[in-house]
């Protein structure tokens, strides 16, 4: 794992199944969290499989903004790595994230490594409430 560089957006890009497939807006964003927010990279053999971006957003604490894994790599364990790496990399002493309720493979992730249900929010995408967790307390890596 390594920070994004401006370099980078282009093979991010690809790595993203929304920008892959066209969405409008999606490129854009990723330019912006590479130039504005703690945005890391998972890479293997020169490829780009994943990306987790960390903003001071939410309250004042560190918030996971976006975790996007390839689809070719999906339920490898990339995800996980980028989560463990942005609990270890918190500049703030909470890191919250949320995902949508039809979103069950990252609940099931988010579960599995210990974050706690923080919360609902109703409305934000219409008929699919999104959900907020708290991750677990800072640890030292062995």
């Amino acid at each position: 794992m390594r920070d994004a560089l401006t370099a980078d957006v282009p093979l991010l890009a690809q790595a993203d199944s929304l920008a892959a497939a066209g969405h409008s807006g999606r490129h854009a964003e990723i330019r912006h969290w590479v130039t504005t927010a703690d945005t890391r990279i998972a890479h293997t053999r020169g490829r780009i499989i994943g990306y987790c971006v960390t903003e001071r957003a939410f309250f004042g604490q560190a918030f996971v903004t976006m975790l996007m894994v390839a689809e070719n790599t999906r339920g490898l364990g990339v995800g996980a790595r980028l989560l463990l790496d942005a609990q270890q990399r918190r500049a703030t002493p909470k890191l919250f994230t949320s995902t949508n309720l039809s979103n069950q493979p990252m609940q099931r992730l988010l579960t599995r490594l210990g974050w706690q249900s923080a919360g609902i929010v109703y409305g934000l995408d219409d008929g699919d409430p999104e959900l907020f967790f708290l991750a677990p307390a800072k640890t030292q890596l062995p």
